[in-house]
């Protein structure tokens, strides 16, 4: 072992070589006893300082709003998922577990391993579909960018870019759903049409003007290339 750790293990297996747990070759139980519960007391130690050093708080968990096409798409995935997905891959698994020696089969491996997913998946969504609200009511002010909307934005040289705020289970780059905890959506919540916004972009800070705000779908999505 190279880390901290391991060096500190065998500092401790060190020292009961060293302080006699061998001796003359006879073996002193009194000795041994008390070496060996020290060691067991430093390991103990180690690893608490291992576990803690490696934790993280738990994930703070999205926004719970979503649209009602990303409800739709939520419930369509949980019934493929049990109904269509799960069984097939059950029968499979067994079907593998027939053949005979499961810890050199990689067929029964990789669909273990498969239902593993499937299952943490539909925890995921039994959960979810319960947690979120869908969001299906349109703000009276409709120039103003809240949940839901559709954003049209210029910068300083013309180019367009158009985003739509959705909640972070409906988040899809390719279509130009941001979630509404994203940095892109935190910095346009409330602003108008005409606003000036300063946007954080991989190529830099990019100026932009908001030059549309709606709630319904733009004939064309233009992405940001």
């Amino acid at each position: 072992m190279h880390t901290t750790e391991g060096r500190e293990v065998t500092e401790e297996v060190n020292k009961i070589i060293i302080s006699g747990f061998i001796q003359n070759d006879m073996i002193s139980i009194k000795t041994s006893v008390t070496s060996v519960l020290s060691v067991v007391k430093s390991l103990f130690k180690i690893a608490n300082r291992m576990i803690m050093g490696r934790y993280r708080p738990p994930a703070r968990k999205g926004s719970p709003y979503i649209t009602a096409e990303g409800m739709a798409a939520l419930e369509t995935e949980l019934d493929y998922l049990w109904n269509k997905r799960r069984p097939l891959v059950v029968k499979a698994l067994s079907t593998a577990a027939a053949e005979g020696d499961r810890s050199e089969n990689a067929e029964y491996i990789y669909r273990k391993k498969e239902l593993g997913e499937i299952d943490r998946r539909v925890r995921f969504l039994s959960k979810r579909v319960d947690e979120v609200k869908v969001v299906t009511e349109i703000p009276k002010k409709t120039d103003q960018i809240f949940f839901g909307a559709w954003i049209e934005l210029e910068d300083d040289e013309g180019e367009l870019i158009q985003y739509r705020i959705v909640g972070p289970d409906e988040f899809d780059s390719n279509r130009g759903f941001i979630s509404m905890d994203s940095p892109v959506a935190l910095a346009l919540m409330k602003k108008r049409e005409g606003d000036e916004v300063t946007i954080q972009t991989p190529g830099g800070v990019i100026n932009y003007t908001i030059s549309r705000v709606q709630y319904q779908a733009f004939d064309e999505l233009k992405k940001l290339k």
